[in-house]
């Protein structure tokens, strides 16, 4: 009885608990869908929620003026996402796909990504030129694995069995098969698509997608390109913008992991750094300003969020806004530097057509009273509009289009060097302005070596002064005055103009080389008198760039003072509203020494100046200093023994404002006054009230 009787009060128990259960949810039930069912229909309950990046745009490139030099423009993008492309098992699909579109592109006259280094012509297959490091990449172990001696038909039938193209002809194979090479050379993956075009007209985007079952992993996008106002003003100045390579991609995404390592990052700067890391189908600057800018040109990414509502709706937005990167506002004017590169090239080609040598040279106009540059010209040149179209044939051009040598050429300057020599004989009590030094014609202080001054026509035995001296170039006096400094009082005067040192401007400069007895011992030579000499008249060991010629000549012309050069006027937001830099001068050095000793030196540049009439004539003093150094080089095995020309200058000489410095290669300097005639009256018809509309003189005298 009693275990009945218990069993009845445990299942009264149990079932009294259920019921409290049940009533309590249909209490909660009741509350949720008749007492609050506003409130929660209100709210969006919703199933899923993910965040995408949302691209910022690049910054504007501006000349002083606010001239957009390099700007942005959409474009469509065609891709490759090896998530939905055939996997690489299925190759024959790949194929297909691959061929289509490259006949698709053919059609249209879309360039397309391909860089294999074959090639077809008439019938034979042929290395294309300039291909060291793609052969480098076909030849490794873990791709085609082939000897160094392999032909380009070797080659061909090594590509035709690894992408299984056999079933194509020949031309069909090495297209295709140079789509494939570019996906191994950009490490296509499922992390990193890779780009086949761009800039691919509307029409062709249709196509694309109106066959997207066939066209498998192909996928489409707009993106921004950079768009120029004019490509030929200032390539080798404003750069170039692209994708990434391996190398760059594996370098910036070290950059970023170094800077997660910082402890002292808030959970903000963190998330920012995140959104300004780079993917591997960034672009970005690969040279010039576009890369020494990077960091204010490029924008911070922002976030979209979107929610999956329970009904299957989508709603988006943006939590992040994107931040579009900064303007930079150069010192450059366009109008002007276009005249500049126009006088540079035409003087430099009339100049091969009369005397049927191959030249080159570059053009600096600096502001001599902060140093910012005003003109930057080096020719020969390019389009950066088609530079990526055009790059094989200018990277294989023998006259090296794409090198600045404004920047990164160095030279013996020659008799360029005479100004500071003369100045640092008057600062060191070695000769006075009115000083005589007999021109002899031979230099015979040394007994077992003589020294010679080859333009006498004018001047061979008379005693020179400094004025004298420098206005016919004389070497004989020049040589005494080194001679009795030394190569290490001269070695100081040398840098103190700022010569083997940095300019500081904001792009890759080459240092050069100032002449010591340290220089040329650390290259096993010898130091000899005879070269302090040479020194003076500047040959032997000097290497300098145009820039620290103008530099050099600008701190001459201000009286000792030496800035900072830059290409950078200032930095602006993105909007224009807040301006985040503004350039001001920054001394990098003083040479000091008396006002009479910079007017001893003015005097006989402008006597220099005024032997040509181009300049004698103009409405402008004109300060100058020509020279003409000896220079070798290898021609096809062969040493050639050519001379380089150059024109330091400035002016108005009583008021300066302009430095030009010319140099030119494999010409003398007779011609050049008449480079910078063309180039002083650009200046000031545009920038005072000064004008002349009178020609310049003969090309090369």
């Amino acid at each position: 009885m009693r275990n009945t009787y218990s069993y009845k009060i445990r299942a009264t128990a149990f079932v009294v608990a259920i019921l409290l259960v049940v009533s309590i949810f249909i209490a909660d039930l009741f509350r949720i869908q008749v007492i609050n069912a506003d409130e929660y229909a209100s709210k969006n309950i919703y199933l899923s929620s993910a965040s995408t990046k949302i691209d910022a745009l690049r910054g504007e490139i501006l000349d002083t003026n606010g001239t957009p030099l390099v700007y942005n423009e959409s474009s469509n993008t065609v891709y490759i996402d090896a998530s939905y492309f055939p996997k690489a098992s299925k190759i024959e699909e790949r194929n297909e796909i691959i061929l289509s579109l490259i006949t698709l592109f053919d059609q249209k006259g879309v360039e397309y990504n391909s860089t294999l280094p074959i090639e077809l012509v008439g019938t034979n297959i042929v290395f294309t030129e300039n291909n060291k490091n793609d052969k480098n990449k076909l030849f490794a172990k873990d791709y085609l694995n082939l000897n160094r001696y392999a032909t380009p038909q070797n080659v061909f039938d090594a590509l035709c069995e690894y992408y299984s193209l056999h079933n194509m002809s020949v031309a069909d194979a090495i297209k295709v098969a140079s789509v494939h090479f570019a996906m191994v050379k950009a490490d296509f993956s499922k992390n990193n698509p890779f780009t086949i075009a761009e800039n691919v007209p509307d029409e062709v985007i249709l196509i694309i997608k109106e066959q997207s079952r066939f066209y498998r992993g192909v996928e489409t996008r707009i993106d921004t390109e950079r768009a120029y106002y004019d490509g030929t003003i200032a390539p080798h100045i404003i750069g170039y913008y692209d994708y990434l390579n391996a190398e760059e991609y594996a370098s910036v995404t070290e950059k970023y992991k170094e800077s997660l390592k910082d402890e002292n990052l808030t959970e903000e700067e963190i998330e920012t750094l995140g959104l300004r890391s780079y993917k591997m189908t960034d672009k970005i600057g690969k040279f010039g300003i576009e890369s020494a800018l990077e960091n204010e040109l490029r924008g911070t990414r922002g976030v979209a969020t979107t929610v999956t509502n329970a009904d299957g709706t989508k709603n988006t937005t943006v939590t992040t806004a994107p931040v579009n990167g900064n303007n930079v506002i150069l010192t450059i004017d366009a109008d002007f530097q276009k005249k500049v590169q126009n006088i540079l090239a035409s003087k430099i080609n009339s100049t091969k057509e009369i005397q049927n040598i191959d030249t080159a040279g570059s053009i600096v106009v600096m502001d001599v009273n902060d140093f910012s540059i005003l003109a930057c010209a080096t020719y020969p040149s390019y389009d950066l509009s088609t530079y990526k179209k055009d790059y094989t044939q200018l990277n294989s051009d023998k006259s090296a289009p794409l090198w600045n040598r404004a920047l990164r050429s160095t030279y013996a300057p020659g008799s360029t060097m005479k100004p500071i020599v003369g100045f640092a004989g008057l600062e060191e009590g070695i000769i006075k302005a009115d000083t005589k030094i007999l021109c002899t014609r031979v230099y015979n202080f040394f007994k077992d070596m003589k020294f010679y001054c080859f333009n006498v026509s004018n001047h061979s035995g008379s005693e020179m002064t400094l004025e004298s001296a420098l206005k016919y170039s004389c070497n004989i006096y020049f040589y005494d005055v080194g001679r009795q400094l030394g190569i290490n009082k001269l070695n100081e005067y040398f840098k103190k103009f700022g010569l083997g040192s940095d300019t500081g401007i904001e792009l890759t400069e080459a240092v050069g080389v100032v002449p010591s007895i340290e220089h040329r011992q650390s290259l096993g030579g010898t130091w000899y008198p005879g070269d302090t000499v040479q020194a003076a008249i500047g040959q032997s060991d000097h290497l300098y760039t145009p820039i620290q010629l103008c530099s050099y000549v600008s701190t001459l012309a201000n009286g000792g003072t030496r800035y900072k050069a830059h290409f950078v006027e200032s930095i602006k937001s993105a909007d224009y509203s807040e301006t985040l830099y503004q350039a001001e001068p920054e001394i990098l050095g003083e040479v000091g020494g008396s006002k009479s000793s910079y007017e001893a030196v003015k005097k006989g540049m402008i006597s220099m100046a005024n032997t040509y009439a181009s300049l004698r004539e103009a409405d402008y003093q004109v300060a100058a200093k020509t020279g003409t150094a000896d220079a070798k080089k290898r021609v096809n095995g062969v040493t050639v023994a050519y001379t380089n020309g150059f024109f330091v200058s400035y002016a108005p000489a009583d008021n300066p404002q302009i430095a030009v410095v010319i140099a030119v290669e494999n010409v003398k300097s007779a011609g050049l006054p008449n480079y910078a005639k063309e180039v002083y009256d650009a200046y000031f018809s545009r920038n005072s009230e000064i004008t002349n509309s009178q020609q310049s003189g003969n090309i090369l005298n």
